[in-house]
């Protein structure tokens, strides 16, 4: 990858084209060197120009996003961002855009970022997405049909999962192998408001467990998995006996609402040794501190590994901090889990 990444901006908006262009241009060594209004005139501007990042919208005339996108992937594969507005409908189909094989979900200005969020948080994207192996991330976003067996009996443990770039198909093949009975799970993801629904939703009907968007007040237990909502943090409580979680706002930690650090760390207080915390795929380092938390707490913690990575960032730096007692390659995930259970 060059010091110099360029972007092609695919959007049927001439305003948000505008918008894009001049808020990215030369941020972060990116350059725009084009704008599309269709994927017609994007697959031109594709074979003329050879982007290195491409951003897409989903809602276009002449042909969808999620179409072109397939058929991107097929011929001309390339990093891919979407950045869509913030509908329940919309909300579905860009989760379906991850699992063919586009990189991160981000959303248009508007309720969950103003331009100025939005064009930092998108350049850093961009930069990292410049550096990911399409190849390597479309191979896991593949639907898993490998099933391990149920645990033996179920336990009072907390699983907790800290993910970002890429997290959403490694979530997925993960989530697949793992058991009906798994223990109580908390998952933050970095996801805009409005996109968390529909990727718990769809987990729920392929996976064995109950997935469900979080809810302050649900409570953690075997069996059931909780997905922070975008824009609030996730929290683990105590009752007694009984584990549940609270959904909050507050300030974005590392750049982040919901953050993996403010989850990871209220596990460390609340479960302590009866809990697994594991970090995933993604950019930045949010969840670091967090892990290295319960693993002082004497939680078990496991990293995602280099080579399984779609962006290596959060993973190396809970490792560099000696936060990770268990450095994993995604497909070993799963049997790891079991054996820590």
């Amino acid at each position: 990858m060059t010091d110099t990444v360029n972007v092609l901006i695919v959007d049927d908006s001439a305003l948000v084209r505008s918008i894009l262009a001049k808020e990215l241009n030369g941020r972060d060594g990116i350059r725009v060197v084009g704008t599309a209004p269709d994927p017609y005139k994007a697959r031109e501007l594709i074979v003329q120009l050879k982007p290195d990042v491409i951003t897409l919208d989903i809602e276009m005339p002449r042909m969808d996003g999620i179409t072109f996108l397939r058929k991107l992937m097929k011929h001309f594969p390339i990093p891919v961002i979407i950045v869509s507005s913030l509908t329940q409908k919309g909300s579905e189909i860009a989760v379906q855009a991850l699992h063919f094989g586009a990189v991160e979900v981000l959303a248009k200005p508007g309720e969950a970022y103003s331009v100025g969020e939005l064009s930092e948080i998108l350049s850093k994207t961009i930069v990292a997405a410049a550096g990911v192996n399409v190849k390597k991330h479309l191979n896991s976003s593949e639907a898993v049909i490998t099933k391990v067996n149920a645990l033996a009996k179920t336990t009072n443990k907390i699983l907790a999962i800290g993910s970002s770039t890429g997290g959403t198909t490694a979530l997925d093949k993960i989530l697949r192998q793992l058991p009906h009975n798994i223990p109580g799970t908390i998952i933050t993801q970095h996801m805009p408001p409005g996109f968390t629904k529909a990727f718990a939703n769809r987990l729920d009907e392929v996976c064995e467990m109950n997935i469900k968007e979080a809810e302050t007040g649900d409570s953690v237990v075997p069996g059931q998995v909780l997905i922070a909502p975008g824009d609030r943090h996730l929290v683990l409580k105590r009752s007694g006996a009984r584990y549940y979680v609270e959904c909050m706002s507050g300030p974005r930690v590392n750049n982040h609402r919901p953050s993996v650090d403010i989850m990871f760390k209220s596990v460390s207080r609340t479960a302590g040794k009866n809990a697994v915390g594991l970090i995933l795929t993604g950019m930045g380092s949010d969840g670091a501190n967090g892990l290295l938390d319960m693993k002082s707490a004497g939680s078990h913690t496991i990293a995602q590994n280099e080579e399984s990575c779609v962006v290596y960032g959060m993973p190396r730096a809970a490792i560099e901090l000696g936060a990770a007692e268990h450095i994993v390659h995604l497909d070993k995930i799963p049997s790891r889990l079991i054996s820590l259970f």
